[in-house]
């Protein structure tokens, strides 16, 4: 029996599974009936239900379809992969038959549907906006889903609900139900969903708490796993200490660890150029930190200046790690994360690339308690200064992903933060921040970055309090040559992600460098066309220059008066204009941290940190976040134009997120196209690649029109596949910001 054969009778054999989750869930996208109903009215006017987003007919919002080929292609490929793929922003590539899409050195070449089914090679088209490709499905992939559809019905991650969020971004933009993805139906003819969850766990406080943003005591004070400089419970050196990680990141830097730290907060100490931008010395670094845990760690501390007077911390003896002032407030999964690029060097805001497993992040405020490591939450000197540690997830591929996705889901099955529930959870952590967990990384460490968030460094006399935000990464970042390579050694300072140097800053907005940005690279990224406030979604890079200036910044500062988002007031009162100059100014740190997100204490948010450091354990954590609570969303206002409300509920964007990964995601065989393809289609003479022509001067970027074309385009393939990858269905997707 064939592979072929076998996806066939593998549709069969599931059929008794899909008849159960039929029964129990049925298959229309009518709108829900037997919903828990939100309140229609709430007493915060920045939280609205959830339950009063609109509802999307699930046809509509379904994005990715699979069908049974009547036979395999030439390169034995099972199934066609229909993807809905948004308008072209060049309107050139409006009638394509062909799209070009992903990295140059990986392309993907997709067909539109329309014209497949004209030459027969499908037998209907699911719709004028998809756009196929080919792929394989495994032939147990299917009834595996069916199964982990009947898992969620059977309660094993609490309450269900046959509704799904659908998020434009990281907003909020209605209510949908998907059909059950079935091998009954999973036919030649019949194109049926191979992502999406119809049936899903309810969002709660519950959910998000066990497997994505922990901060129980449970967790973050385990007295096997931690140490409290405050109280002094706990265990020096335990798997989720500040000591472990850093234990862990310098093997192979070619120093101690207790010297690794001392050197990363010596960076403080100093004014230090990163990409030509000055980021003034703080050096209330060594009064507040350095000096005290000197003090406790039976050592002294002084602070002096070396021949070319710069100022240099001298120790006695070796700083405590066990003892150090970074106390754990939570251990985040940010498996939302999972992709490795947001946008640039790329055929359009449309790719196909490697899934990886996101982002691992333990979250640390620095304290300074008296007595050290004796007293109490009175005691305990908290400060307005967190520490984030931003591992990435090691591995790639949809088997990885789905993999590290169900460890996390299976959290939720324990009875609370139970001695089981914590184990697993260590084995998890330790798996990412162990030394020789990425041996591709600087001191085979995975750590992406390091970053900091602080304005207890200027709350001294003689300083202007104000927020600042740094980025430190074990890679040697080079603004000149426009690379950033892994490098072994110290924690280097870095330039921080999408945030521009502070010298860009014109409070009226009128920064001509920063409007170029917004009303060019912001706004050629955009996804047509844009509905404000439902369709907002962009794919840019900050580069290091812009238009001869030096642009992406070394710092971000913030404050309640000053740059707490970014005008540009040459950005139109258009739909393009508005969401442009939104996704710039919310992807910033500044942004993110202050107006944008309306972590400003709109509503009663939080300040400046998405986890408040000042608040007892556990941890207040902002709006944004939580949208004001389980099914709710927070509306914040769009800081430039005053309208649209943009609606954030992140916590529920990233549960939903996790299941249709470790629950509802088909895993596809799928060729990747070599470069030389792109060649072949410049000898056709057209590459019906979404970008800007300056971008990409050596293509000749045209439509594909003619159905003979089409037939030739496909008759390439088999001449230039690569080699066969594990990929998630929706592999081919719009590139989307989201860094913080």
């Amino acid at each position: 029996m064939t592979q072929y054969d076998h996806v066939k009778a593998s549709c069969r054999r599931a059929m008794t599974v899909a008849a159960a989750v039929f029964a129990l869930h049925g298959c229309s996208s009518d709108p829900p009936t037997d919903e828990i109903q939100a309140p229609a009215t709430t007493a915060d006017p920045t939280t609205m239900p959830i339950a009063q987003l609109p509802f999307i007919d699930g046809a509509s919002a379904t994005q990715v379809l699979g069908e049974l080929l009547a036979k395999p292609t030439a390169l034995g490929e099972t199934t066609a992969l229909h993807v809905r793929l948004p308008a072209p922003n060049n309107p050139q590539l409006a009638d394509s038959l062909v799209r070009v899409i992903g990295p140059p050195d990986s392309p993907q070449v997709l067909f539109r549907s329309d014209a497949l089914a004209q030459l027969g090679v499908i037998a209907k088209s699911p719709g004028k906006d998809f756009f196929t490709t080919f792929a394989t499905l495994s032939p147990d992939e299917l009834g595996a889903l069916e199964q982990n559809a009947a898992q969620i019905a059977q309660g094993a991650f609490g309450d269900t609900t046959r509704e799904s969020v659908v998020f434009d971004g990281r907003s909020p933009i209605g209510r949908t139900m998907y059909p059950p993805i079935s091998g009954v139906v999973f036919r030649p003819g019949a194109s049926v969903p191979i992502r999406g969850c119809s049936i899903r766990p309810v969002s709660t406080l519950a959910g998000w708490g066990k497997s994505l943003f922990i901060t129980d005591p449970a967790v973050v004070q385990d007295p096997a796993r931690t140490w409290d400089p405050c109280t002094g419970a706990g265990t020096r050196g335990g798997a989720w200490t500040f000591d472990h990680l850093m234990r862990e990141m310098a093997i192979g830097s070619t120093t101690t660890a207790e010297s690794f730290v001392t050197q990363w907060l010596s960076q403080w100490l100093n004014t230090y150029p990163v990409n030509s931008d000055n980021v003034a010395a703080r050096t209330q670094m060594f009064n507040q930190v350095i000096q005290p845990w000197a003090t406790a760690s039976g050592v002294t501390a002084t602070l002096g200046v070396d021949a070319s007077g710069r100022r240099v911390v001298n120790l006695s003896g070796p700083l405590n790690l066990g003892i150090a002032p970074f106390r754990l407030v939570a251990i985040v999964n940010r498996i939302d994360l999972g992709k490795t690029t947001t946008g640039g060097g790329l055929y359009g805001p449309v790719t196909g690339l490697p899934e990886t497993p996101g982002e691992l992040r333990f979250i640390f405020d620095v304290v300074q308690p008296n007595p050290w490591g004796g007293g109490n939450e009175g005691t305990c000197g908290k400060k307005q200064f967190t520490t984030i540690f931003e591992y990435g997830v090691p591995g790639e591929g949809c088997r990885r992903v789905v993999s590290w996705a169900k460890q996390w889901t299976s959290l939720l099955a324990f009875p609370g933060f139970t001695a089981a529930y914590r184990a697993q959870l260590q084995a998890m952590t330790e798996s990412v921040v162990r030394h020789g967990a990425d041996p591709a990384k600087g001191n085979q460490n995975a750590i992406n970055q390091i970053r900091t968030n602080e304005i207890a460094l200027t709350l001294a006399p003689g300083f202007s309090p104000q927020w600042e935000l740094r980025e430190f990464t074990l890679t040697n970042e080079q603004p000149a040559a426009n690379i950033d390579p892994p490098a072994n050694g110290p924690i280097r300072t870095h330039t921080v992600a999408l945030t521009p140097d502070e010298a860009r800053f014109s409070a009226a907005g009128a920064d001509p460098t920063v409007n170029a940005f917004v009303n060019g690279p912001v706004t050629a990224g955009l996804r047509l066309p844009v509905v404000l406030p439902n369709q907002c979604d962009t794919s840019f890079t900050m580069p290091f220059i812009f238009a001869g200036q030096q642009f992406r910044g070394g710092n971000a500062l913030t404050s309640g008066i000053g740059a707490d988002f970014w005008r540009a007031n040459a950005a139109p009162a258009t739909p393009n204009g508005i969401c442009a100059r939104h996704q710039f100014s919310l992807n910033t740190c500044h942004g993110c941290h202050r107006a944008d997100s309306g972590t400003n204490g709109l509503g009663g948010s939080t300040n400046f940190v998405h986890a408040n450091p000042l608040s007892t354990i556990p941890v207040n954590l902002s709006k944004f976040l939580t949208g004001g609570g389980p099914g709710m969303t927070f509306n914040v206002n769009d800081t430039q134009f005053g309208a649209p409300a943009w609606p954030f509920a992140d916590l529920d964007r990233r549960l939903q997120r996790l299941f249709d990964l470790s629950h509802c995601t088909a895993c596809l065989r799928l060729f990747p196209l070599l470069p030389k393809m792109v060649d072949q289609l410049q000898a056709l003479g057209a590459v019906p690649a979404d970008v800007n022509p300056a971008d990409f001067p050596n293509l000749k970027i045209a439509p594909i029109t003619d159905l003979a074309a089409v037939q030739k385009v496909l008759d390439l393939r088999s001449q230039f596949a690569g080699a066969v990858r594990d990929e998630p269905a929706d592999v081919i997707r719009s590139v989307e910001i989201a860094v913080h």
